[in-house]
């Protein structure tokens, strides 16, 4: 008898070998029907797959994230498929599915995919899918993998780091593919295709390859799914930061600064210090203390905290200076200046936790293809902070900072999120700084913390940073994404390295423990999720401009200045649009762009002190003396 272990932990058992497609039906014939893939013993395989021993089944669906990811890869071979049919010398790398769909990268030699062919390619893949062709999985020796590629180098790389015996091929229809499996049971599942988009690639990512056409497809059950997510795709565009940026006059790039290195326009910068605002009055109350340290730092500091041996490939190369030998690096991180500044200073257990916080802007070397926006940049501002504490004090220091980043995304209306625990890989090790001991010490510190807060949780493990584990807050924003945005580390190591202490109540030297924390995570990529969460309608106390005074003529121009005065001197900010246009137009221009309250004084205003009052998205709320309107406006703006 064969015992297998559902997630609820029931038990089935069977005579002799069994499949998961078994088990479902064991359970229904409905869900047979809808178990696309399953997990056996933390592996995803086939339904079909043989279990011969005692195993723990997890049944998957379309519902599921790994189901989509079993649909989607599928639904890649499909793609693949296709494009050998149209393109017969085209050359096959990889094809993988992702968040949103799958890709496959190809090599199309001489030839070229552009949108005009994406049709025929759906259509044919639709047309193959029909048949309803069973994904069969089957081992493949080294020697026959390397002579059925023989004219595919990509392949035949892929092969070469790859030892006897861990081979696979996957066959359906008349189309075969080197693949480790993973796929759904048969094609005619595939009800609804598209091709997204083909860009350049290069193979394995590096500049040094030849590039590649990476082709984007998504793939649904049902007809209706494919619908709703091509008109999110759209809404997401509307919602693009980039161009909600530029047409709003928040940020700009420019090709003589730099790729990757943002310009913070007048309406940008005064949306930055409102957000900058608002957290240090929250990490006051926390009882943080604020700091600044420079933009660069000698490469030493980066030595020293592991950095620079981390990530020196990746970073900004070293900048030198007259004096043989002495280099400095842009600053990729706060935390190494933040340990120095802990450092001037003897500790006692009693003036514990120190709170660190400095909106620091650092910077790194992504590469050119994978700069986006202001979401993927090379320079960026973090909103940082580094605790130093004893270890008494980490769970309460832990949990008060779980509390800030729930109320920052409270506040701004980012209530959709996940918390993934971010632990590091177990089978590689190396990967990462510190003992076991500690490890497992600031593991626990976080695990129990999200449990005792009672947050939705996900583990990740190899998500770490290499100095310590995480608590990231992955967002879903309006459209159904996920972004992480902010984050919380335990960090025994650091504290180690750069040899701090703190001297407790017997008199001997203590290593303290340091939390690094960023609720907002950059305040680049945090405005980017937040123009695209709100398209551009940001919550009243955090607009740029919160109203725009509308004289209905050049008389009335002297007395929208005084109205603009008086609303400044109580913290509401503005502009006057005295413009030689009409009234219903200045409405308009407002509207698009997206001022909450818009203003008109004319004749009767002047002589009584008043405007009359337009909400965005309202219309008109009637006529009020300034000092009305400015109480009513400090109750709407409440955070």
């Amino acid at each position: 008898m064969i015992k297998i272990t559902l997630p609820d932990n029931s038990v089935k058992e069977f005579e002799g070998a069994v499949t998961a497609l078994d088990v479902a039906k064991s359970i229904s014939e409905g869900l047979a029907r809808n178990t696309i893939s399953a997990i056996v013993n933390d592996q995803q395989v086939e339904v079909t797959t043989p279990i011969t021993t005692d195993s723990t089944v997890q049944l998957l669906t379309w519902n599921d994230d790994l189901g989509k990811k079993a649909f989607w890869h599928s639904s890649a071979h499909l793609l693949a498929q296709a494009i050998l049919e149209f393109y017969p010398d085209a050359k096959l790398t990889i094809g993988p599915a992702i968040e949103n769909g799958f890709y496959y990268d190809v090599d199309f030699g001489d030839e070229s995919l552009s949108e005009k062919d994406f049709e025929k390619i759906e259509k044919k893949v639709l047309e193959n899918a029909k048949k309803g062709s069973t994904f069969s999985l089957y081992p493949v020796s080294k020697e026959e993998a390397l002579k059925t590629y023989a004219d595919n180098p990509y392949k035949v790389e892929l092969i070469s780091n790859l030892n006897d015996g861990e081979i696979t091929f996957v066959t359906h229809d008349n189309f075969t593919d080197l693949c480790r499996g993973g796929h759904i049971p048969n094609t005619g599942i595939v009800k609804a295709f598209k091709v997204l988009n083909a860009a350049g690639a290069y193979w394995r990512g590096n500049e040094k390859n030849p590039q590649l056409t990476r082709v984007y497809g998504i793939s649904f059950p049902k007809q209706k799914e494919l619908t709703e997510y091509l008109e999110r795709v759209e809404e997401a565009k509307r919602r693009d930061h980039r161009k909600l940026g530029k047409e709003l006059g928040i940020f700009a790039f420019s090709e003589k600064v730099g790729a990757g290195l943002p310009l913070w326009l007048p309406k940008g910068t005064a949306l930055r210090r409102k957000l900058e605002n608002f957290l240090s009055e929250a990490q006051k109350k926390g009882g943080y203390e604020f700091v600044m340290s420079p933009h660069i730092g000698a490469k030493e500091l980066y030595v020293t905290s592991g950095h620079w041996d981390k990530y020196g490939a990746d970073s900004f190369q070293p900048i030198k200076t007259p004096n043989e030998g002495e280099e400095f690096l842009l600053k990729p991180m706060n935390c190494p200046h933040h340990c120095e500044i802990y450092k001037t200073s003897q500790w006692s257990y009693r003036d514990l936790p120190k709170r660190y916080a400095e909106f620091g802007t650092v910077y790194r070397y992504e590469q050119s293809g994978e700069l986006h926006g202001l979401t993927r940049v090379r320079g960026f501002t973090q909103d940082d902070a580094h605790l130093f504490c004893t270890p008494d004090q980490l769970s309460e220091e832990f949990e008060k900072v779980i509390d800030l980043t729930l109320y920052v995304f409270k506040s701004l209306g980012f209530e959709d999120f996940v918390t993934q625990v971010s632990l590091r890989d177990p089978d590689n090790k190396e990967k990462y700084i510190g003992t076991d001991e500690n490890w497992e010490k600031a593991e626990n510190a976080i695990i129990n913390a999200a449990q005792k807060k009672g947050l939705k949780t996900v583990v990740e493990y190899g998500e770490a940073a290499f100095y310590g584990p995480k608590l990231d807050f992955m967002v879903k924003d309006a459209l159904g994404r996920k972004w992480q945005l902010g984050t919380i580390q335990v960090d025994y190591n650091l504290p180690e390295r750069f040899d701090l202490h703190y001297i407790g109540n017997d008199n001997e030297k203590h290593r303290p423990v340091m939390i690094h924390r960023a609720p907002f995570g950059s305040m680049e990529r945090f405005i980017a999720i937040l123009l695209e969460n709100t398209a551009g309608d940001f919550p009243l106390w955090l607009s740029p401009d919160q109203f725009i005074i509308l004289p209905i003529s050049e008389k009335y121009v002297d007395y929208a200045k005084k109205v603009s005065q008086f609303l400044e001197n109580h913290d509401i900010s503005g502009q006057i649009d005295d413009r030689n246009e009409k009234t219903g137009k200045k409405i308009r221009d407002a509207e698009l762009k997206k001022i909450p309250f818009m203003l008109v004084v004319g004749e009767n205003e002047e002589k009584e002190g008043t405007i009359s009052v337009r909400r965005r998205g309202e219309g008109d709320l009637g006529v009020m003396n300034l000092e009305d309107f400015a109480a009513y406006f400090k109750k709407e703006a409440a955070v």
